[in-house]
C-alpha cells in the first residue's frame, strides 16, 4: 500500500472510492455525534510555504474531531530547504510527528518530502496538483448527482486555465471513468505530459477527456468548475492581460444555461466575484461551491484515516505492561 498521497494519479479507481467512501462515512458519523478517536494521540505537522484557509483550517478542524492534534508550521517558521535540506526535514519531522501535510510551491518539494519522510506525507498543495481538493470535489458531486446519473455518466467541464485544480481534477474524473473538458483559450490547455496521462486514464477506465476553445464544448455539462484567473503560481502575465484573455471564459447564467437541466456550479475558492464568476450565480440555488467547501473537511478526515492505517496497533497486555513498567520507574526515582 502507497504511503503518501502526492497525486491521484498514484491511486486506482478502486482505491480512490475507497478514500471517498470512508471520507462519507466518516462525515455521517459525525453529523450524527459520533466523533470516532481514530487518530487519537497522533499529531499531524502541517508545512506551509503560502497562506491558507480552506487547507489549513480543514486540517486543523480534522484532527481536533478524530482526537488528534495539528502543529501549524507556516512560511519562515522551520528550517524547509533553507538551512536544512527537504531530506534532512523530512527525516527529522519523522520522529516529531506521525502525520505530514504539505502545501508547497514547487512539486518536487513535496515529492522529495515524501521520499525522505517516514510516517506519510498528504500534498496539500503544489504548483502541479492540488489532489486533497480533488477528493472533496468528487464527494460533493456525489452528493449532487443528477437524477438517474452516475458517477461515470457525468459530464463536468471546468472552464479557465490548466491549472492545478484543474489537472488534478481532469485526472480523478478520468480515473472514476467521467467525461471531463477544459474550456478555454487554447494558449492555456493543459500541457502534453498531461493529455498523455489523460489519454492512458481514459483507456483503462472509460470515460472522456476533452480541450477546446469552442463554446458548444460545455453543452449538456452537470458540472461547471472554475477558479481564479490569477492565482499564487501565474506571474508571466500581468493581471489585466490575463482579465482579457479569460473574460470570455467567465461563468455566467448564458453559460450556464448550455448546461444540462440542473446544472451546478463548482468553485474551489476563493472566487473573484465578477471576473471568474458574476454574483448572481455563484449566490445561486445551483451553486453547490459552499458544500464543496465543507467536503474539504470530509475529504481530510477521510485521508487522515486512510493513510493512517498502517499505525501499528498495541495489545491491552502490551499497554497494561508498559503502564506497570513507567510506574515502577517513577516510583524509584521519586521515592513514592
Amino acid at each position: 500500500m502507497k504511503k503518501d498521497f502526492i497525486t491521484v494519479q498514484d491511486f486506482t479507481k478502486q482505491e480512490l472510492m475507497e478514500m471517498i467512501d470512508l471520507s462519507l462515512a466518516l462525515k455521517q458519523a459525525i453529523n450524527s455525534g459520533y466523533f470516532p478517536p481514530l487518530m487519537k494521540d497522533l499529531t499531524l505537522g502541517m508545512i506551509f510555504q503560502q497562506s491558507s484557509t480552506r487547507t489549513r483550517v480543514s486540517f486543523e478542524t480534522a484532527m481536533q474531531q478524530l482526537g488528534g492534534h495539528a502543529q501549524y508550521l507556516g512560511p519562515g517558521m522551520i528550517q524547509l530547504g533553507d538551512h536544512e535540506t527537504i531530506e534532512d526535514t523530512g527525516k527529522v519531522l519523522s520522529r516529531l510527528v506521525d502525520i505530514l501535510m504539505a502545501r508547497v510551491i514547487e512539486h518536487q518539494t513535496v515529492i522529495d518530502l515524501g521520499a525522505s519522510a517516514s510516517v506519510p506525507v498528504i500534498n496539500g498543495m503544489s504548483d502541479k496538483t492540488h489532489p486533497t481538493q480533488a477528493i472533496a470535489d468528487v464527494i460533493t458531486m456525489i452528493e449532487h448527482l443528477p437524477d438517474g446519473k452516475k458517477l461515470q455518466d457525468c459530464k463536468v467541464v471546468f472552464t479557465g486555465d490548466g491549472t492545478q485544480v484543474c489537472v488534478s481534477l481532469a485526472f480523478i474524473c478520468t480515473r472514476l471513468g467521467m467525461h471531463f473538458v477544459q474550456y478555454g483559450p487554447v494558449t492555456h490547455h493543459m500541457n502534453d505530459e498531461v493529455q498523455a496521462i489523460l489519454d492512458a486514464n481514459v483507456k483503462e477506465y472509460g470515460g472522456s477527456w476533452e480541450l477546446s476553445d469552442d463554446r458548444n464544448s460545455v453543452r449538456g455539462a452537470d458540472f461547471f468548475y472554475t477558479d481564479v484567473w490569477y492565482g499564487l503560481y501565474e506571474s508571466e502575465l500581468p493581471k489585466e492581460e490575463r482579465v482579457r484573455i479569460f473574460q470570455e471564459y467567465q461563468i455566467n447564467r448564458e453559460l450556464m444555461q448550455l448546461g444540462s437541466l440542473g446544472a451546478k456550479f463548482m468553485h474551489c475558492l476563493p472566487a473573484t466575484r465578477g471576473e471568474d464568476v458574476t454574483d448572481e450565480v455563484i449566490d445561486s440555488p445551483v451553486s453547490i461551491c459552499w458544500d464543496q467547501a465543507g467536503n474539504r473537511l470530509t475529504a481530510m478526515r477521510g485521508l487522515l484515516v486512510y493513510f493512517n492505517r498502517n499505525r501499528q496497533a498495541h495489545s491491552d497486555l502490551e499497554i497494561s505492561a508498559a503502564k506497570e513498567a513507567l510506574d515502577n520507574k517513577m516510583a524509584k526515582i521519586f521515592n513514592l
